[in-house]
């Protein structure tokens, strides 16, 4: 977080979307905020360095109390993503 410092809190959000066949693909990505983002559809979670991130209140009731960030990807498609057990991904996801 430190090396991509912004002034704005980065946001985690949840993204329901339903298919022709009425199946249910839930998405969850870190992303900088933009205007349409309301803060008040967003919980605030403080990381271990001190910085914010505005969680979806979807995701936020399904998330442990404790998760973590980490850097995937390769070249121009490093992102930030949660870091969690598939357990924990199961219940942010599915449940």
């Amino acid at each position: 977080m430190r090396s991509h410092a912004t002034e704005e809190p980065r946001v985690l959000a949840y993204d329901v979307t339903r298919c022709c066949g009425g199946g249910k693909i839930c998405s969850v990505s870190v992303r900088e905020r933009s205007r349409k983002d309301d803060r008040r559809d967003f919980a605030t979670a403080v990381l271990s360095d001190g910085s914010t991130l505005l969680v979806d209140s979807r995701a936020a009731r399904r998330l442990p109390p404790r998760f973590g960030l980490t850097v995937r990807g390769l070249g121009p498609f490093k992102r930030l993503d949660l870091d969690l057990s598939g357990e924990q991904w199961g219940a942010l996801l599915y449940d």
